[in-house]
């Protein structure tokens, strides 16, 4: 008899412990399931826009593809060897818009894009406060390799990434240009004042 109900316990305890694994199981993955939903809807909400049609003028025979460098040494999401000059819209709720627009350049020595925080991060804050922003994806120097930060520290001595930086500045500059005019131009379609 006492082996009977110590068997029964023991399934009993079993049973509890498999219910308990499922029921945490469940409520992790419908967490997951919200988080993703969440960032799906908040990716999804971003306008981006190429600021050429075709091919941005100047660089016409660029032929790398943009890399993302999520872990590195300045340990912040970076963008290089950026050839297709984009602008990525974030536009405040409509009920706290105030009409103030800004295009963000995000640093990074002309060979990297500090992305998330001098780019995205920065402009989210702003459109917080009611600002729609335009963070700027403007052409940079192709990297020597898959580190581009390795070349920036590399750029206080090496004449070699120096003149790849110097090339590319009027470019950057041109497409900070063309940020400025494609936001004023279209000003009325984000619901901004174009003066601001």
């Amino acid at each position: 008899m006492h082996v009977n109900l110590l068997i029964g316990s023991l399934a009993s305890n079993m049973n509890s412990c498999n219910f308990l694994k499922t029921l945490y199981m469940r409520k992790h993955c419908l967490r997951l399931v919200c988080l993703l939903l969440f960032v799906t809807g908040f990716v999804q909400a971003q306008e981006v826009i190429k600021l050429y049609p075709g091919k941005a003028p100047g660089s016409e025979d660029w032929n790398w593809s943009e890399q993302y460098l999520e872990k590195n040494a300045w340990n912040t999401p970076i963008v290089y060897n950026v050839a297709d000059p984009t602008l990525t819209v974030f536009k405040p709720a409509a009920a706290k818009a105030n009409g103030a627009a800004l295009v963000i350049c995000p640093g990074g020595g002309f060979l990297a894009l500090s992305i998330e925080s001098e780019g995205f991060g920065a402009a989210r804050w702003l459109a917080e406060k009611g600002v729609t922003c335009f963070v700027l994806k403007y052409r940079l120097a192709k990297a020597s390799g898959n580190d581009p930060i390795k070349d920036f520290t590399a750029s206080f001595t090496d004449k070699a990434i120096q003149s790849r930086q110097q090339a590319s500045i009027p470019l950057g500059i041109a497409d900070g240009k063309a940020a400025i005019a494609y936001v004023r131009a279209h000003a009325a379609d984000f619901g901004i004042d174009p003066k601001r």
